[in-house]
């Protein structure tokens, strides 16, 4: 299968990687042109100059961008084929994602958002959530096994991104509270390993507390997941929720906190940097 990789940031250039790996033939566009030649050189995979010389003869064209707007700019640009595979990975929520495809049509459209962050990027155990025609689905599945574990045919288009900002905002609202436990444990004169140590062995344990408790304290804010993206994330459930008329109020609040951390100029940090605010609340540095 011959496949173009469109866009080789932090996940997506680990993800091509894994394409590469498990046998397909890629052609890879960045707009970065020089992160694009490093990658095919790294990984002898076809660079093209521009995204209508990757996609063309491509059997499968995958996004992986920041935005929608970038997405369908990308793939006007490339021109995918009748009956193409186009297979979104980015997250821009539902709305876009059906906009998109009803621009094309004559190709066959997945939305599948992914989830990991860049660790499980690098060896291909991302969680998956797929959303488009059964039949399309199918088609796909090679791909998307060769860059996660857990691949989930989620519903109809669109429900894909639905799931994907559901996901996100449940973990940035969790690792908030993780950021605030452990700001009222130091307020408390509390041992934080011994706190911690005890919820993740309870009911107060989470994937937050495992992989955000130790950057929160040593303020690492190398980044798996820009804070930038997760604060997207989470506008773009909170305004699918207000178009559906469904509330998200640990949502909305987290944004905040999103927002003020971006503020504060942690938009390119991993988002474990919204710590940063709530210390300022506390008055109080881990």
């Amino acid at each position: 299968m011959r496949v173009a990789f469109l866009g080789l940031g932090i996940m997506g250039s680990r993800m091509a990687a894994n394409l590469v790996r498990g046998g397909f033939e890629l052609t890879v566009w960045n707009r970065t042109e020089s992160k694009a030649r490093e990658f095919g050189d790294r990984h002898r995979a076809t660079v093209a100059a521009t995204p209508a010389e990757a996609a063309a003869g491509a059997d499968a064209v995958i996004t992986m961008l920041v935005d929608g707007s970038q997405v369908e700019t990308v793939l006007r640009a490339a021109a995918p084929g009748p009956d193409t595979l186009v297979i979104d990975c980015s997250t821009i929520g539902p709305t876009a994602a059906l906009e998109i495809a009803a621009e094309f049509p004559a190709v066959r459209f997945l939305d599948a958002p992914v989830t990991g962050s860049s660790p499980r990027a690098e060896d291909a155990t991302l969680t998956i959530m797929v959303g488009g025609e059964p039949a399309d689905f199918e088609r796909g599945r090679p791909l998307l096994e060769a860059m996660g574990r857990l691949i989930v045919h989620a519903g109809s288009l669109g429900h894909g991104q639905m799931v994907k900002l559901i996901n996100n905002s449940v973990a940035a609202a969790n690792a908030a509270v993780v950021a605030e436990a452990l700001l009222v444990g130091a307020k408390a004169g509390l041992d934080l390993d011994a706190l911690s140590q005890v919820m993740a062995a309870g009911s107060g344990g989470s994937a937050m507390l495992e992989l955000k408790a130790e950057p929160m304290r040593r303020h690492d804010y190398t980044t798996l997941f820009k804070l930038e993206h997760m604060l997207k994330d989470v506008r773009l459930c909170l305004e699918e929720g207000q178009r559906l008329g469904a509330p998200f109020q640990f949502a909305a609040l987290t944004r905040e906190i999103l927002t003020a951390a971006a503020g504060r100029g942690h938009g390119d940090d991993d988002f474990a940097a919204l710590i940063e605010p709530l210390e300022g609340a506390a008055g109080i540095r881990l």
